[in-house]
């Protein structure tokens, strides 16, 4: 009895045994659930990351030192990528801010105050103060993704921080430059444990499986990379990304600022990243550069280099800040012009009141990967600048592309909409943007300045209205003006039911000037204008856009106006996906120079409006039905 006891104890003992040593042995790995990667404890101890930093050479010399370029690299990965042998996939971020910026002081931004089409006075070039050091660039992602079975990985842009090369804002190095990285993770390319030396350093825990992200610069940079059609990019998530300079920085021919930036242009940008370059230049201190259109020159230092080169010369000679027309400099920074090799999954997110970086950069991106037959989908929410999409569609979009699982997400809803009043991580889910159920109405407008005209479906009135313009009101004074003769307003019939849209609206406008060039700027506007603290962007703004009417012809040609002649001037405005609760009013208003966005030329410039000849096209979905019902009581 008593031997049989001891020798049952023994035999659970030493199974207990091999049970814990079995345990103990178990080597941690990812965990799934519900399609997404979970929180792995094993790896959720930042103590227990393995950091260091590398420099990966790039295909290019862009800052003129006779050698390849190099990027300034910086890795974050659990520790058993070491100790256990792990391979994960990679979560990579580049940005041109990781180092610091120079600031936007004073002189720095563009004066604004000129007529049109005049030379403006240059202005202040300012240094970089550069932060930060090696080897830590940036902690934006661990916290969310090493946890998750993921290795994070960061890079300077070309010509900033500790990254060797010029900023070219949106050149071909700056596309160039992550897909060496991306080489490099998928052990093509070569990295280097110091900017100049020749020890190696390679990507052994790296499973060849890349995604990108970030926001607004950060999210153009993974486009970019994209583009260039690199083995191993997998699956991207740009947000609020910046997909064309010209679209950027010009509106339809006209010299438009970004929201919030009035007077930047694409060599203030230039600056404002720049902190790179502070080495000495010595393979060409004896050496004279030449080119066409600049003076014979020995550069001291890579800065200097770059800045006469891009800045000073490239970028001079191409932004055309006189007539905004669009040439081969802006193409060769369109994204959409570069499409062609992209493979990489997109999933794009933007605000659709980002006056930044307008909701039409997404849109025009996500509308062509469709069109290929990328794996595709755009969350759209009704906030401002930034805002990524929510964790869980994020998690599922990489688990899916960088881990392998099979949970579904190609087949999960295309397009997903914040509405209104819900919060940003409940989006509504439509079969695709535009809605599908959306469909044209046109609108033509009655007369009624200086107050207000009626926007109505039927064309009736044959007349003309005129505007002054004056940029010392604003878009939102303008709006609320019941009596001002410096803009147009026309207001449809208040709504007894939501109205609600969703596409791109257009616009068409005949006008004469009595003078050589003006601007030309369109809001549209839900009234009653509502006040106060608790006044959300979408109880007021619907969407903005601006045209220069000497580029009637094409964006790539414009002439001057012949006073008292009359132009017909169509574009687009903004994407947009918004309900227009019943009780309020859509106003068209006509306006000259926008305060917040346009160049401000003394006030004065005169601009007539063809009522019969100018309207407007709402993509409603429901259509002429639905908006005709939300006009009965």
């Amino acid at each position: 009895m008593k031997v049989t006891f001891k020798k049952d104890l023994y035999i659970f003992l030493l199974t207990l045994s091999l049970v814990f040593s079995a345990i103990a042995q178990e080597k941690a790995k990812p965990v799934f659930k519900d399609g997404e990667a979970q929180i792995v404890e094993a790896f959720n101890n930042p103590d227990d990351w393995i950091r260091h930093d590398l420099w990966v050479e790039t295909s290019f010399d862009t800052d003129g030192d006779g050698k390849l370029d190099r990027m300034h690299v910086a890795v974050t990965r659990p520790k058993q990528t070491d100790t256990e042998g792990l391979k994960l996939p990679v979560v990579y971020e580049s940005s041109p801010y990781y180092a610091g910026t120079s600031g936007l002081g004073e002189g720095i931004l563009w004066n604004v105050k000129h007529e049109l089409g005049e030379t403006p006075k240059p202005r202040v070039n300012p240094e970089v103060t550069r932060i930060g050091k090696r080897p830590i660039i940036s902690n934006s992602q661990i916290k969310t993704w090493v946890p998750r079975g993921y290795i994070v990985v960061h890079s300077s842009s070309p010509g900033t921080g500790l990254s060797q090369g010029s900023p070219t804002v949106g050149g071909d190095n700056e596309s160039l430059a992550p897909k060496a990285v991306v080489e490099w993770l998928c052990g093509r390319a070569k990295g280097y444990t110091t900017p100049y030396g020749n020890e190696t350093v390679q990507a052994f825990w790296s499973t060849g499986k890349v995604g990108m992200t970030g926001t607004s610069y950060n999210g153009t940079i993974p486009l970019a990379a994209a583009t260039t059609g690199v083995d191993g990019l997998e699956a991207i998530i740009p947000v609020a990304p910046n997909t064309s300079y010209y679209h950027y920085y010009r509106s339809n021919g006209l010299v438009r600022s970004p929201g919030g930036y009035l007077g930047e242009d694409i060599d203030v940008l230039y600056d404002f990243i720049h902190s790179g370059g502070e080495e000495p230049l010595t393979p060409m201190k004896n050496t004279k550069v030449s080119d066409a259109n600049m003076p014979t020159k020995i550069f001291k230092s890579k800065r200097e280099y770059s800045n006469a080169m891009v800045r000073d010369t490239e970028m001079k000679n191409g932004m055309d800040r006189e007539t905004g027309d669009y040439n081969e400099f802006w193409a060769g920074r369109d994204y959409l012009n570069d499409m062609a090799p992209m493979k990489a999954a997109l999933l794009m997110s933007h605000g659709f009141n980002d006056w930044n970086v307008m909701p039409e950069h997404s849109y025009r991106i996500y509308k062509k990967a469709k069109e290929m037959g990328l794996p595709t989908q755009i969350y759209y929410h009704q906030n401002g600048h930034g805002g990524p999409p929510p964790m869980t569609m994020m998690n599922r979009w990489f688990t899916h592309y960088l881990h392998g699982i099979n949970n579904g997400v190609e087949n999960d809803a295309r397009a997903w909409i914040v509405r209104e009043d819900d919060a940003r991580d409940k989006p509504t889910a439509y079969k695709d943007y535009p809605n599908p159920e959306a469909s044209d109405v046109t609108f033509f407008l009655n007369p009624g300045a200086p107050k207000k005209g009626s926007l109505s479906t039927q064309l009736k009135a044959r007349t003309t209205e005129t505007i002054v313009d004056n940029y010392s009101f604003s878009g939102s004074g303008l709006a609320q003006a019941d009596i001002t003769n410096h803009r147009l307003l026309y207001v449809t019939p208040k709504f007894s039911k939501d109205v609600h849209i969703s596409g791109i609206p257009k616009i068409t406008v005949t006008l004469s000037s009595n003078k050589t060039a003006a601007n030309l700027s369109v809001w549209l506007v839900s009234l009653p204008w509502q006040e106060g603290r608790r006044a959300k962007i979408t109880d007021n703004l619907i969407n903005r856009g601006w045209a220069d009417p000497q580029n009637y012809k094409s964006l790539t040609e414009s002439e001057p106006l012949q006073k008292g002649k009359f132009y017909t001037v169509t574009f687009d405005l903004n994407p947009d996906d918004q309900v227009i609760k019943k009780g309020q009013q859509i106003g068209l208003m006509i306006f000259s120079s926008d305060k917040e966005f346009t160049l401000q030329p003394e006030p004065g410039t005169e601009l007539t409006i063809k009522l019969d000849e100018t309207s407007l096209t709402l993509p409603i979905v429901g259509g002429f039905t639905a908006y005709e019902s939300a006009l009965k009581n």
